[in-house]
């Protein structure tokens, strides 16, 4: 199984491409700390490639900024090219299965990020029953507010 979280800040704002296909693309780094600490206490980092296609690198590239911190899932890939010097250069890299967002909405100095269930606040009132409805007193996520409606464009 090829399977890779990290939880780390980007090094840089993701920078969005395209491939001359005009697939959206952005290839960032995330600092990943270290579990062990030293003596003065402080961590080491390691600095990992990160790669996110399709609708996935808009959204970071719109939503990340530098020093955001991200929690990604994804597989790690390895390759290798030739340089210019003709020397054989081997590539890892981490491409995103799934990502999300680690800071609150109120340390990021971004634009705003789209709603989502773990922005709660407040729970909704209950609804009303009527003829056409389901009885919704057991459900366990009537917490959470208002239906939620999926853009399967989001999900690539």
């Amino acid at each position: 199984m090829n399977k890779v979280v990290l939880l780390g800040r980007l090094t840089a704002k993701p920078e969005l491409r395209y491939t001359s296909s005009n697939t959206a693309y952005t290839r960032f780094t995330v600092a990943v700390n270290r579990r062990q600490t030293k003596e003065d206490g402080t961590r080491d980092a390691d600095f990992i490639t990160v790669v996110a296609w399709r609708r996935t690198a808009e959204i970071i590239s719109q939503y990340f900024d530098k020093g955001s911190q991200i929690c990604i899932d994804g597989n790690i890939r390895t390759g290798s090219y030739d340089d210019q010097n003709g020397n054989r250069r081997y590539t890892t890299e981490v491409f995103v299965d799934n990502f999300d967002f680690v800071d609150s909405k109120n340390s990021r100095n971004s634009a705003p990020v789209p709603d989502s269930p773990y922005d709660y606040q407040q729970p909704a009132p209950a609804p009303t029953p009527s003829n056409n409805s389901v009885d919704v007193t057991n459900d366990p996520f009537a917490e959470f507010g208002d239906n939620v409606s999926i853009d399967e464009d989001f999900l690539d």
